[in-house]
Formats: C-alpha cells, structure tokens, sequence
C-alpha cells in the first residue's frame, strides 16, 4: 500500500491516508445499507472493508507537480480580432484565499496530505445527429447551437490522457487517488451518448456515429446558413466570421476513437441532461418522444419568432414534462429532414443509468458501479456516500428535478439522509459533491409523481451543510464557469467550488487537493487542467489529437461564447483556508 507524504518528504505513514492511497470504497447508498465493492451485501454482512480500487495508487513524488497544469501554461488566443487560432501562454497562478481562516506561517513544512482528486464535469458528449436536438433554436439565439459539438469525444479523450498523465497532485505531490464527473456527462439523455461516456471513462473503441454509418446527416451539411457547414462551399454564417473550410471535417469526426480510459478509480455523479432529454423534459412516460427520437425526421430550421418562443417555454418550465413540445415537433413534421432511424437514440431511465454503470464491461479502473450499487437500482436512488480515506467521507447528490426543466432542488427524503451522512461520520472530513451549484437549485415546484413530497432548493442544502463542522466543500458543476465562494453556517464553514465545462472555453477540469496544515487549519488547493491536446490547431490534421486541439479552438470562437467562463483568479488555482473542525 503506498504512503501519501508530506511535501517536506517525511515518510511517516499517516492512518488518515491509508484508504485514500489504495482508492476510495463505498461506505453507504441512498438506501442507507452499508456497502463494500463487489458484493456488497455480503462483504458488508462479512465485515471485510475490501478497497473499490482495482489499482493501487501510484507512488507519490517528492515534490509537486506542476507539468500539464494550468500553472504551467494556458491555452491563449492570438491575435486581435476575427477568427483567432490558440497559442501556448503563461500559467495561472494561484491565489491564497483567507475568508474562512487566516494563513499561518510555516505550513508548507508542516501540512500533511489527506487526499488528492480529478473533478471532471459538463462532459456533454453529445450525439449531434440525434432528432431531438435543439440547434434551429440559433435562429433566435447564436447560443444555442455550437460549432464545437461534433468533436466531444475527441476532447474529452484528450482530457482522459492529460489526468493519465499526472504524475502527482500539484501542491503537495500526493497520489491522485480517484476522479468524480459531476454531471452532465451526457447532452441529450440518450443511449448512445451513455455508451460513449462510460467507454472515454472505463477504455475502449468509441464511435461517436449513429444513423447511417456512410456519412454524416445533420445540421452541418444541411447547406443552412445559420450552422458552419465545414465540408461545403456554402458562405455560411460562421465563414463568415473566419471560421475555416475543411475537407474531410465530418468524416473525421465520426470515425472510431480508442480511449485509454482513465488509470484512476471514478465516481459519477448524475446532471440534469443525464436524466431528461434535452436537459429539461421530465417525459419518459410519453411514448411519443421516444418515438421522434428514435425516428427518421429531424427539425433543422424554424423562423426566429417561432423558435424564441418555444426557447422562453423552456426556461420557464412551463412544459417539464414536454407535451408542448411534441406538438410542436408534430406541427413542424412537413419541415422535418429525413434520416435514417436508430434505436440507439432512445432516451435512458434512471434504472438503466445505474445498470450501465453497474455493468462490468465500463468497470475499468474501479470501482463497480462507479459510486452506484444494487441498492440503488432496488430503491431506485442515485445518491450515495463513498469512503476517501480513514477521516474523509465523500457525498454524491442527485440535484435533478424528476418532474422536469434544467433547475436543481433535492427531495425531503434525500435531504433527511444527507442530515443522517453527515451525523454518521461527523468524525471525518465530508466533501460534498452534486452537479448544481448552490444558486442554481431554484426549481421547488412539487414532483407530479410525489406531490405531497416538498423540494428544497440550494438555501437550504447551504443551511444543512452549515450545521455541519465536518464539512469542508462542496464540489459542483452546470453553470460552465469557474467560482469559488466561501459559506459559513452555526456549525463550521465550507468552500463551494463550481468548476467550468469541458464543452465550452476554456474547457478545463480541476485538481482539489485537501490537507492538514497542523495548526488548526485545513487548506483545500484547486488546480485547473486542460486536455493533452496541442493549444494550436493544425487544420490539415485530422487525426482524433488534431480534431481535439480544433474542438478547443472553435469553442473560443464559437459566435456569442461568454468570455468570463474561466473566472477571476481567485475561482482557478487557488488554496482555500478553513479551521479544522
């Protein structure tokens, strides 16, 4: 078993890191059983604490390690206007941040680390073919529909080789003890996204393709105007703006990519367009939209009017379970393209969201289930806690909203057992993780299915946690930018750290680092990463490196893309002080 050190190099072994250094185990499901890998029940009833890593954590350096980070160099525009092609530019530094503690003097000599993690999340591997796509609603909004899509899986590829190769956690050059993806792993609540994301994630052969294998059919040769169209001579919107044409584009986007997938254990945590399609529609027990997604017509184009409206229905949620929005497919049918059906496209429950992680063919590193167990899929739950290390506990939430649209809220029995997690190991530090932010669990309309059930959004989950002196951070997602903001409660404080996407610039994903700086602190270092693709883009290179260096490209210059994404920065590379509890 590796010992974790601390960065002066003492090789003291450290009781807190033992479990941290062979990989987190479960430690309890959203039904409330104790749970061990493999069988769970048995182990547990066995008393056998057996690690849910299938591979040891790797020896840890003597020093930090910087090398991949963003420390080390960002991917920068170059340039002053127009089309800007990406170059290699200087590092972020980071950021001593004391809201919650004073930084004492000497704690580089004295700290020792806990546990070192890959936050992955907004993945958005995006089947970009699929019928149900929302990309005509450009028309009225240039944010709607991104140039980048069809080059997800390639990106996140590049994301899963650059966290291989970490050799060490920057701060404290502690092994890297597991990953957790913190939602929205996939775009559309389909099928076969779900199998790209957990082959990226476990290894293997990708091929980010559906409908007829021969070529491509969608937006993008589809000779509108209103999408960049590549492979074509047509003047389209984006050309326009410097965008470039590349013969071969959709070929190579579509042909298979082979994931080492990730050399760490990983957990998964579940988003809102994991659960609905399109990330909004709670519509699942609606046959008919199945039917459109698994059919042979696609919508591409609708007049502005039409599609701002139906883009104000969405963000009010005034149609979560989606009936609307048949109609409004079925009144457009005349309009619709045709393409080759495919089953593949059909949306996934909740149960087979858990059965495809429980699968052994996606176990790769660990551990089974990646988080979920059997007795998830018996209560019909996806929320659990899992062991770091011996005095660190880690809480995965399910934040979507069953009855439907893209705001977060937690149901009254899944707040009761956080309470409960949180009084059972009120002995170890807990680390909080959920896809919504604390600012976006906003949408507390009652579940049709549970109406006598209340939803407690985000102030309330902030009051709970701030009753608890063991927690140290909550770790989330959905809004695609970077923050980091301190809470303080009757019981302790805690940082909420919101990490930003890996779909839309400057597509990163954040090393958190937690020790014990042995003066009655605790410092929580944030590190930011890119993916192993080159910043600058080759356009005559085609190959899956070359198509993820371009997906980063195109981001940045996707019409209307926020420029403030990446934060301010004290929301990058920061250490975050807090007491110790």
């Amino acid at each position: 078993m590796s010992r974790l050190r601390s960065v002066t190099g003492s090789t003291g072994l450290h009781r807190r890191s033992l479990l941290a250094a062979a990989g987190a185990a479960a430690v309890t499901a959203g039904a409330g059983h104790t749970l061990w890998p493999g069988d769970g029940r048995a182990a547990a009833a066995a008393g056998e604490g057996v690690p849910a890593s299938s591979r040891p954590a790797p020896p840890a350096p003597l020093a930090p390690y910087t090398r991949g980070t963003t420390l080390a160099g960002t991917a920068v525009p170059v340039g002053a206007a127009g089309y800007r092609r990406l170059g290699d530019g200087p590092g972020w530094r980071r950021v001593v941040r004391g809201e919650l503690a004073a930084p004492r003097t000497g704690r580089a000599d004295r700290r020792t680390a806990l546990t070192a993690f890959v936050q992955l999340t907004d993945l958005h591997l995006t089947d970009v073919q699929h019928p149900l796509r929302l990309e005509y609603l450009r028309s009225a909004d240039v944010h709607a529909w991104r140039p980048q899509e069809a080059l997800t899986v390639q990106g996140a590829v590049a994301l899963v080789e650059r966290i291989n190769a970490l050799r060490g956690a920057p701060a404290t050059g502690s092994p890297l003890h597991f990953a957790m993806t913190t939602g929205d792993n996939t775009d559309n609540n389909t099928r076969s996204e779900l199998e790209w994301f957990l082959t990226v994630m476990s290894g293997g052969r990708v091929t980010p393709d559906t409908g007829d294998p021969r070529h491509y059919e969608g937006v993008q040769n589809s000779g509108l105007k209103q999408y960049w169209q590549p492979d074509a001579a047509v003047r389209d919107a984006d050309k326009r703006l410097g965008f470039p044409h590349l013969d071969g584009f959709l070929a190579a986007a579509l042909r298979p990519v082979d994931s080492p997938g990730l050399g760490l254990p990983w957990y998964s945590t579940v988003g809102n367009h994991d659960t609905m399609p399109l990330g909004c529609y709670a519509s699942h027990d609606d046959p008919r939209l199945t039917d459109l997604a698994v059919g042979g017509r696609k919508l591409m184009d609708v007049p502005a009017a039409e599609a701002r409206r139906l883009q104000q229905a969405i963000r009010k949620a005034t149609d979560p379970k989606g009936v609307r929005y048949g109609e409004f497919l079925a009144a457009h049918a005349r309009a619709a393209r045709p393409v080759t059906p495919d089953d593949r496209r059909a949306p996934f429950t909740a149960a087979e969201y858990l059965r495809a992680h429980l699968d052994p063919a996606h176990r790769g590193a660990g551990p089974v289930g990646h988080g979920y167990t059997a007795d998830n899929l018996d209560a019909g739950t996806q929320y659990y806690a899992f062991r770091i290390a011996d005095d660190v506990v880690g809480v995965s939430l399910d934040t979507t909203h069953p009855g439907g649209h893209y705001a977060g809220s937690l149901d009254t029995a899944q707040l009761r057992w956080l309470e409960r997690t949180l009084r059972t190991h009120e002995d170890s530090h807990a680390i909080v993780f959920s896809h919504h932010t604390s600012t976006s669990m906003t949408n507390t309309h009652r579940d049709p299915a549970r109406p006598d059930e209340r939803r407690h959004g985000g102030e309330e989950v902030l009051a709970l946690l701030g009753r608890h002196r063991n927690v140290v951070a909550w770790v989330n997602g959905h809004i695609h930018r970077n923050a980091v903001t301190p809470h303080t409660g009757p019981g302790g404080s805690f940082w909420e750290i919101s990490t930003a996407s890996h779909i839309d610039f400057p597509h990163l994903a954040r090393i958190v680092e937690l020790v014990d700086n042995r003066d009655g602190t605790l410092s929580l270092f944030t590190t930011l990463v890119e993916s192993a693709a080159p910043s600058r883009t080759d356009f005559d290179d085609l190959s899956p490196t070359g198509l993820a260096a371009l997906y980063r490209e195109l981001s940045h210059n996707a019409p209307g893309a926020r420029t403030d994404l990446a934060g301010d920065p004290g929301d990058r590379n920061t250490e975050l002080l807090l007491r110790k509890g």
